[in-house]
């Protein structure tokens, strides 16, 4: 499996500042989010969707058309990535705008969990899946919160102000929001169940 890095951008709110291409091996995006990239003089290696909304197609480009409707946009570039040999993904415009595109991203994540490494980035904050056992570093002061999706079982931390001893969170019972790292470095374990971990910039 390549273990290169991939930027993908989807439609939702752009980053106000993009990230040094230069340390992907591939940039690529769906058709909604492609305009932005082509404001920003940025050429990806490939660029998905129905294209309803693009005519003028660069030739140095590649566009994969997607019509199939029984898949969401994330969900057909995600097929082609693991197609493709990519495994380490950085996805940005996940968030924001429409919400449940949002939580539908989230499900996706899950679906994915297990084939390939995604990493969100928004204008606010850093999130991704956790593994059953995960490590924070650098994030000192930094607020993490712990959403299960929808429940986590016996989670245990180190180096947050407000600990968890092999305890459960469950979506619309408990959830773990607004905690602050107290440690340079925050250590989470659980045992069952999909746990998402949200860090503030």
């Amino acid at each position: 499996m390549n273990k290169d890095k991939v930027f993908l951008l989807l439609n939702g709110d752009k980053p106000k500042h993009l990230p040094n291409l230069d340390e992907y091996k591939l940039i690529c995006a769906t058709d909604g989010a492609y305009k932005y990239l082509e404001e920003n003089n940025v050429s990806p290696n490939f660029v998905t969707g129905d294209f309803d909304s693009l005519t003028n197609f660069p030739k140095d480009i590649e566009f994969i058309e997607t019509p199939d409707q029984d898949f969401t946009d994330f969900d057909k570039i995600l097929q082609i990535l693991f197609d493709k040999g990519f495994y380490h993904v950085d996805v940005y415009g996940a968030s924001g705008s429409e919400q449940d595109h949002f939580l539908g991203n989230l499900h996706t994540a899950i679906q994915w969990q297990y084939k390939l490494k995604l990493t969100f980035y928004d204008n606010y904050s850093t999130y991704y899946l956790a593994d059953k056992v995960t490590s924070i570093k650098n994030c000192k002061e930094k607020i993490v919160s712990l959403i299960p999706f929808p429940e986590a079982k016996q989670i245990s931390t180190q180096g947050l102000q407000y600990p968890l001893k092999k305890e459960n969170l469950t979506f619309g019972e408990r959830i773990g929001t607004r905690n602050r790292a107290v440690k340079n470095e925050v250590s989470i374990s659980f045992t069952e169940g999909n746990l998402f971990i949200f860090i503030n910039h």
